[in-house]
C-alpha cells in the first residue's frame, strides 16, 4: 500500500475505506428508526395470519454493530489501512516473514549442524533425523509427490527403486538443490503408424500385451528414428539425461497404448523446482536423507 504510482490511488483508498465504514453506521441508524406508526405492519403476510411488524431492531443488536463500526475507525487510526498512511503505531508486516524464519533457523541451527556432520546414508537410518526430514517433506514435497511419496501421473514415485536421474546420495541432493528439467521431444514427424509401432514395442518391453507385427517394426524404428540415443540401445534409459528406463514396468504417464502414443507424438516436459536457495543446504541435506530412506527402507 506504500507504492502508489500517484496520489490519486492513495486518496481513492482512503475515501473508499472511510466512506464504507461511515455508510455502515448510517445504515444502522436508519434501520433503528421505524418508518411507520408503532404496531404497524409492512404488509407482508405468510401462512394467512403471520405478519411482519415494522418495529426497529433491538438496541442490544444495534449496539453490537455500532461497536464494529467504532472498532473499524479505531483500527484505521492505529494500523495501516488508509492508503499510504502507516497508522499511529507505525506497525508494518514488511520483513516479518523473513524475521520469523531467521528466528526459527537460529533455534534449530544446533540440530541441523548435528545432521550436517552425518553422511546421507547414516542420517537416513537415524530415527530423529528421519522424522525431521518427514516433516520437511510433508511441508514442501507432498503437494506433487503425495503424502505417501508414491507420486501421481507426471510426478515420480519416490518410494520405489526406480530413479530417473540417479538414486545415489549425491544425485538426490543435486536434484533437490538445483532442480531438474526432463524433456521428451515430440516426434509427430515420424508418422502415426510408426508411432503406433513404437508404442507397441515399448509396451512389449514391460511384458504388456502388444501386436507382434508392430513390435517388430517398432523395434527397428526405435533405433532408426533416434529413440536409442536417449534411452539406450537396450531401452534401459540414461540417468545422465533423465531418460527413463522403458523396461522396468514403471510408468510416469501410464502404460496404455494411447498414453504412450501421446507421449511420443506430443512429447513431455517435467520440471522439478530448485530448493537450495529457499531451504538452505542444511534442510536439503535432511530432506535428501529422508527421500533416500524411502527407497532403502531405512525408516
Amino acid at each position: 500500500m506504500n507504492d502508489f504510482v500517484n496520489q490519486f490511488w492513495n486518496w481513492y483508498v482512503i475515501l473508499f475505506v472511510l466512506v464504507s465504514i461511515i455508510a455502515c453506521g448510517v445504515l444502522l441508524w436508519m434501520q433503528s428508526v421505524p418508518t411507520g406508526g408503532k404496531g404497524d405492519t409492512t404488509g407482508h403476510v405468510w401462512d394467512e395470519t403471520l405478519e411482519e411488524y415494522n418495529n426497529p431492531l433491538p438496541k442490544w443488536w444495534m449496539w453490537l454493530f455500532y461497536i464494529t463500526v467504532i472498532f473499524g475507525l479505531v483500527y484505521c487510526a492505529f494500523y495501516p489501512a488508509l492508503g499510504s498512511f502507516q497508522g499511529m503505531l507505525g506497525w508494518s508486516s514488511s520483513g516479518q516473514l523473513t524475521k520469523e524464519l531467521a528466528k526459527a533457523d537460529e533455534q534449530t541451527k544446533p540440530l541441523y549442524d548435528k545432521y550436517m556432520k552425518m553422511d546421507l546414508r547414516t542420517l537416513a537410518a537415524d530415527k530423529e533425523g528421519n522424522e525431521t526430514g518427514k516433516r520437511l517433506y510433508l511441508t514442501y514435497c507432498m503437494q506433487c509427490h503425495g503424502a505417501d511419496a508414491r507420486g501421481s501421473k507426471g510426478f515420480p514415485n519416490l518410494a520405489d527403486h526406480d530413479w530417473q536421474w540417479g538414486g545415489e546420495p549425491e544425485a538426490i541432493v543435486q536434484t533437490i538443490s538445483a532442480g531438474r528439467v526432463g524433456m521428451m521431444p515430440p516426434h509427430a514427424q515420424i508418422g502415426a503408424e510408426t508411432i503406433k509401432d513404437l508404442a507397441n514395442y515399448v509396451r512389449s518391453l514391460s511384458g504388456l500385451p502388444a501386436d507382434s507385427l508392430r513390435v517388430a517394426k517398432g523395434q527397428e524404428a526405435f533405433n532408426s528414428v533416434g529413440c536409442s540415443g536417449c534411452h539406450g540401445p537396450d531401452a534401459k534409459g540414461m540417468q545422465a539425461l533423465g531418460a527413463p528406463n522403458l523396461t522396468d514396468k514403471i510408468w510416469l504417464y501410464g502404460s496404455a497404448e494411447s498414453s504412450i502414443i501421446e507421449t511420443i507424438t506430443k512429447g513431455r516436459t517435467n520440471q522439478m523446482p530448485a530448493w537450495k536457495d529457499f531451504l538452505g543446504e542444511e534442510k536439503v541435506h535432511v530432506l535428501a536423507a529422508y527421500v533416500l530412506s524411502l527407497s532403502t527402507g531405512s525408516k
